[in-house]
């Protein structure tokens, strides 16, 4: 062929054939319409609302300097005390990065300079918000140390806290190159080795029995940052053991597991493998991401119910739940989700990335009003709860800060020389080093196409790769309108190589079908996904308490009225005509009979149903009644209950004021327990003296030899214990501290349940 003809070659290629894949900087991209941008704009409007002094107030008054204006309350005052203040660095950083905007840079500014103030006045390298820090830090410098699962010497997560703030350093310095930054978690992390170089490798595994976030991560990235081997061999010491074990043989011992306490150390894992080529360890972490988003994720990308990972074959308790999968998990899967990507050549990675993106990250946050959901339900004509900026410091807020300014992280990549289209986000890319620029206009998911537009300084080849995603049917390409003849496989890249000239126009068309997926316990539930988007129906806005959540402790949960589930809608007949009762009424909108289905992400303001019952004409009838009678018994229960605990599991224990020595919480037979070598204790609420007993379920045979219990600092008025139940007499409390304590440093019971009763 001669040499001036253009040479166009349309063939598919894997992502493994391809040179190393790699990230474009922030810079390089700008989100430019849609709804991706009207949710990274809300989230720059609430990023603004927030006051950096009352963030930066638990440090200096660690420091023991003069604060500048109150701390937030909410979880910012009860033990949490500075984690919000490392999200918001890294909030800061990518949105800085992503938009250009110099306000955020001020505060990101300011942010530094009251840090590197409080980290100087301290002297050694420490800077932290962590409640009487000082003295808890020297306690496990000691080796005084007690780890109970959420609890470290009876403080809240003290490592997971300041860990957030070595990742806000870190993403600070590395999205925005800022010298301060990496100064400053450079002296925190040696603070950090100095602190536990005394330590045992026994006793550091005791401390990582609490959740500790991606700690281990942070010191893969110092060792990035600086190439000193020590900070490597640090982010190895941190390695839990007893989580990663079962990982390495590829068991499966997640169910009843805190999920986000487990996520990110995986995160950490992924970063160790690929600097130290650990085969072994990388396999590990995929087999966790498969095991996480195949059999543990539902439609809409998210993962677990109360935090927890429940049973991989039964689902029911997500069903029946008001806390369903936490958006921190899917903040954390996709972070996973995105290094596996680069390190491993593997496109697939970016169909679950881009299902959680759009259904659950963008779901996440109000698109009018702003506000970051915590947990989202899939128990039908339930609601979500949004928060607000001066009521509201929980974890999905720290990590929703970040979730809506880096949406253009992975809509673009790169090898040496060719570009990579990976998303259809409405953006534009400007490869400053290559002389490329391009626009993607799109509407999807409202229109199936999407069309490029290149700018170059001067003609020049390269290959411009058009990821057809697994859902996408009928790939067509057109270049300057023409269609090309390609070779089409889902979950693979479309590879043009050409010598492309400015004003070059590239569309892509697709079509997409909607589809029904069960949950992964292949019950009876199923969810309609038209592509890659999750649909959902409006069903009613009655009774949504604390839709915007106030300062409670527990406000980022509902608390409106459960609609029993035997009123949702469910579909009867032959699996066959399931689909057909859908009809496309347009811009991603179907008719369910009299409900219409949406995109997931519209769905804000209102109760919604995700998941629908399947039933044949013979069985409807039969297992309906029988779901109306679980629902009346379980409405009964909650309707004499007051107040109630369940042991082992985070929320309801930070709660309740948990405080323990000795101390262990795990899973079995479907419930959660915690037992004790020392004591355990918690305090309930008896509002308006509506209670009159206290139930206290263990799981084991009841034997009260090796447990003394005590109800206000009082021996307990014990009226039965039958039916592994304590009975206790309340009527008189209104507050009731209680605390259950070993016998002889014996173990007790595995005690499942409190719950206060009216009758």
């Amino acid at each position: 062929m001669p040499k001036h003809l253009i040479h166009l070659f349309c063939f598919l290629i894997s992502y493994a054939a391809l040179a190393q894949m790699q990230a474009f900087k922030f810079q390089d991209v700008r989100i430019t319409d849609g709804p991706f941008k009207n949710a990274q704009d809300i989230d720059l409007k609430y990023i603004l609302d927030m006051e950096p002094d009352r963030l930066l107030a638990p440090y200096l008054i660690d420091a023991g300097l003069p604060i500048k204006d109150e701390r937030y309350g909410n979880w910012e005052s009860i033990g949490l005390d500075g984690h919000i203040a490392g999200h918001y660095l890294s909030a800061l950083a990518m949105l800085y990065a992503s938009t250009d905007n110099q306000e955020l840079k001020t505060r990101l500014d300011y942010m530094l300079s009251e840090l590197e103030r409080c980290q100087n006045k301290n002297g050694n390298g420490y800077v932290g918000g962590i409640p009487q820090g000082k003295i808890f830090w020297e306690r496990i410098h000691k080796g005084d140390i007690d780890g109970s699962g959420f609890g470290l010497n009876n403080t809240w997560v003290p490592l997971y806290n300041i860990h957030k703030l070595f990742a806000g350093l870190i993403d600070t310095y590395h999205y925005t190159d800022n010298e301060k930054a990496k100064t400053i978690v450079i002296k925190l992390g040696d603070w950090f080795m100095d602190l536990i170089e005394p330590l045992s490798d026994e006793q550091i595994q005791n401390i990582l029995k609490t959740e500790h976030g991606g700690i281990n991560e942070s010191f893969a990235d110092l060792y990035i940052i600086t190439k000193d081997e020590k900070y490597l061999d640090t982010a190895k010491k941190l390695t839990h053991k007893n989580f990663l074990n079962p990982l390495l043989q590829k068991e499966d011992k997640l169910t009843g597991m805190h999920a986000n306490t487990q996520i990110p150390k995986v995160i950490g894992y992924e970063k160790v493998a690929s600097l130290t080529n650990d085969e072994e360890l990388s396999e590990a972490v995929k087999y966790f991401w498969n095991n996480v988003t195949h059999t543990r994720s539902v439609a809409f990308g998210g993962n677990s119910v109360g935090e927890h990972f429940n049973p991989v074959d039964d689902f029911s308790g997500m069903v029946k739940s008001n806390e369903g999968p936490e958006t921190c998990n899917s903040y954390n899967m996709l972070r996973l989700s995105k290094a596996l990507f680069f390190n491993n050549n593997d496109v697939s990675y970016l169909d679950f990335y881009e299902r959680t993106l759009y259904n659950h990250i963008l779901s996440s946050q109000h698109p009018e009003k702003g506000g970051f959901v915590y947990f989202t339900p899939i128990r039908p004509n339930h609601y979500r709860v949004y928060s607000q900026p001066e009521t509201s410091m929980w974890c999905c807020v720290g990590s929703g800060l970040e979730n809506h300014t880096k949406y253009g992280e992975l809509i673009y990549s790169h090898s040496n020389s060719d570009v990579f289209v990976n998303l259809f986000i409405p953006s534009t890319l400007n490869w400053k080093e290559k002389g490329i620029e391009l626009t993607q206009n799109t509407q999807f998911p409202y229109e199936n196409q999407s069309e490029i537009v290149l700018k170059l300084k001067k003609k020049q080849t390269f290959a411009l790769n058009i990821r057809q995603p697994k859902w996408a049917e009928d790939f067509e390409v057109l270049i300057n309108g023409k269609v090309q003849k390609i070779q089409t496989n889902p979950s693979s890249y479309i590879n043009i190589k050409r010598k492309w000239k400015s004003g070059d126009n590239i569309t892509i068309k697709f079509k997409t079908a909607t589809h029904l997926e069960n949950l992964p316990d292949g019950s009876n539930w199923v969810a309609f996904v038209d592509g890659p988007i999750v649909l959902a129906a409006k069903t009613s806005t009655e009774d949504l308490d604390g839709l915007f959540a106030d300062d409670s402790r527990m406000g980022h949960a509902t608390h409106g009225k459960y609609i029993p589930l035997d009123q949702a809608y469910a579909l009867v007949g032959n699996k066959d005509t399931y689909l057909s009762k859908i009809k496309d009424i347009g811009k991603g909108r179907f008719s369910l009979d009299s409900l219409e289905l949406q995109p997931f992400f519209e769905v804000h303001d209102a109760r919604y149903q995700m998941y629908f019952q399947t039933y044949s004409q013979e069985e409807y009838k039969e297992k309906q009644a029988l779901l109306k009678q679980q629902e009346i018994n379980a409405a009964a229960l909650e309707a004499k209950t007051v107040d109630k605990v369940n042991c082992g599991e985070q929320q309801p224990e930070v709660g309740h004021l948990y405080k323990g020595e000795k101390s262990n919480s795990g899973f079995s037979d479907d419930k959660f327990w915690r037992s004790t070598r020392g004591y355990m204790s918690y305090q309930l609420s008896n509002k308006n003296l509506q209670g009159k007993f206290l139930d206290i379920i263990v799981l084991d045979e009841l034997k009260l030899d090796n447990v003394d219990i005590s109800i206000n600092e009082k021996p307990a008025k014990i009226i039965s214990t039958k039916d592994k139940t304590i009975r206790i007499n309340v009527s008189d409390m209104e507050v009731i501290d209680v605390k259950i304590t070993s016998v002889d440093g014996k173990p007790t019971p595995r005690f499942y349940e409190l719950r206060i009763l009216k009758e």
